[in-house]
C-alpha cells in the first residue's frame, strides 16, 4: 500500500531540525576548519587570509610538540577505551535484568555523567592533590603513598584515564543495557536446555548478539576520547613534561593562545583523519557478519 503525499513527506519535516543542528554545529565547523588549514591568517592591520597550500600540514607534521601530542593521544585512547567498554559492560551485565532496586543502581552508576567534565575534573583534582588530597589521605592511613597523581609524568595520564572512565562508564552502560535487553530470553533457555554453562552462553550468545551495540559504543567512545582535552587543560595544562599534552589540546593552544589558526586547524584535520582510520579498523574487526 502506497503512502499518500502527506504521509510520505511529514516524517521528513520532523527530522529537519536535527539536520539543521547537525549542519550548523558539526558540518559547518569542519568545513571552516578545513578552509583555514590551507590558509595563513594574519591579524596585522585587520584580519587577512592568504592561501598557503600544505605548509600548515608540513609544519604540524614536523613539529616535535605536536608529534608528541599525537603519541599521547594514542596512548590515552589505548588505555581509556578498553577500560571504559569493559567497565561499562560489566555494570550493564549486573543491572540489565528487571529486579527490585535495579533502577536505583542504574541511576547511581549514571549520575557521574550528569556532572560536567569541567566540574568533575576540578573535584578530582582536589581529591588527587598530593598534599592533603582525599585519596592520598586514605592511602596514607594504610601506609601507602603519597602518590603524585597529577604531578608525575608516569602517573598523570593514567590518573586522567581513570577520571574520564569514572565519569563516562554510566553513559555507555545505558546503551549496553539496551542491547542486552533486546536479546531474546528464548535463546538462553534453549542453551540451558542443551546444558550450556554461563561462560558458554556469554561467549556464544551474548557477545555475538551484542556486536552491533558494542561497535556503536566503541566508535562513539573513540571519537569522544580522541577529541577530549578538558581534563588535561584544567588539571595539568598538558604537563608534567608534556605527558598529558594531547593533540586536541595542542590544536586548541595554536588557535586560541598562539593565534595561529592555520596550523591549529591543520592539526585538527590530521586528528580527524586519524579518527577515521581508527574507526575504519574498528568496523573491520568488530562489525557483525549479518
Amino acid at each position: 500500500m502506497k503512502c499518500t503525499r502527506k504521509e510520505c513527506y511529514v516524517p521528513y519535516l520532523f527530522i529537519i531540525p536535527a539536520f539543521i543542528g547537525l549542519i550548523t554545529f558539526r558540518v559547518s565547523p569542519i568545513v571552516s576548519s578545513l578552509w583555514d588549514s590551507f590558509h595563513t591568517v594574519s591579524y596585522a592591520g585587520g584580519l587577512h587570509t592568504e592561501f598557503s597550500g600544505f605548509e600548515n600540514y608540513a609544519f604540524a607534521l614536523t613539529d616535535p610538540t605536536f608529534l608528541n601530542s599525537l603519541k599521547n593521544t594514542i596512548l590515552f585512547s589505548i588505555e581509556v577505551i578498553p577500560l571504559q567498554i569493559i567497565w561499562a559492560f560489566a555494570l550493564a551485565l549486573l543491572v540489565y535484568r528487571p529486579a527490585p532496586a535495579m533502577g536505583v543502581f542504574r541511576t547511581i552508576f549514571f549520575i557521574p555523567f550528569t556532572i560536567s567534565l569541567a566540574i568533575t575534573s576540578t573535584i578530582w583534582g582536589i581529591m588527587l592533590n598530593p598534599n592533603g588530597g582525599f585519596i592520598n589521605s586514605i592511602l596514607g592511613l594504610a601506609g601507602i603513598g603519597p602518590f603524585q597523581f597529577l604531578t608525575s609524568s608516569k602517573e598523570s595520564l593514567f590518573s586522567i584515564v581513570f577520571l574520564v572512565s569514572w565519569r563516562c562508564v554510566g553513559y555507555w552502560m545505558i546503551f549496553l543495557i539496551g542491547g542486552l535487553q533486546n536479546i531474546s530470553i528464548s535463546l538462553y533457555e534453549s542453551a540451558w536446555m542443551d546444558g550450556a554453562n554461563p561462560i558458554q552462553t556469554f561467549l556464544k550468545i551474548t557477545l555475538p548478539m551484542m556486536k552491533k551495540t558494542i561497535l556503536f559504543v566503541i566508535v562513539a567512545d573513540t571519537t569522544q576520547n580522541f577529541l577530549m582535552f578538558t581534563p588535561m587543560y584544567i588539571l595539568t595544562g598538558g604537563g608534567p613534561e608534556g605527558s598529558t599534552n594531547v593533540a586536541m589540546y595542542e590544536a586548541y593552544k595554536n588557535v586560541f593562545i598562539y593565534a595561529d589558526r592555520g596550523v591549529g586547524n591543520a592539526m585538527v584535520m590530521i586528528l580527524l583523519l586519524m579518527i577515521l582510520i581508527v574507526v575504519f579498523v574498528e568496523f573491520k574487526f568488530v562489525k557483525s557478519k549479518d
